[in-house]
């Protein structure tokens, strides 16, 4: 008599908006210094990170985006101030 093995694959649970939060907010970073690229890179990756955070797979990636993406728009503010504050002092 033949015995017959069943095999389970399971596949892992991910999520692919913490993911894509987090690469957002890198890129944002990354490119911090373009004039307006950053501000819709920075506030999705704020979006999806939110959203993916409320997963339990993978949560601190969605945390990750959200921080990431907030450092983004703080830095892209102190570009501009900066950036006004040094054409308005040489005019």
């Amino acid at each position: 008599m033949e015995q017959q093995h069943t095999v389970v694959v399971t596949k892992p649970e991910g999520n692919g908006l913490a993911v894509t939060a987090l690469v957002l907010g890198i890129v944002g970073l990354v490119l911090y210094w373009v004039p307006f690229l950053p501000y819709p890179l920075a506030i999705l990756a704020i979006i999806f990170g939110a959203i993916g955070a409320k997963k339990p797979i993978k949560k601190g990636l969605g945390i990750t985006g959200i921080v990431t993406g907030t450092i983004t728009i703080i830095l892209k503010v102190i570009f501009w101030v900066v950036l006004i504050g040094a054409s308005a002092s040489a005019a």
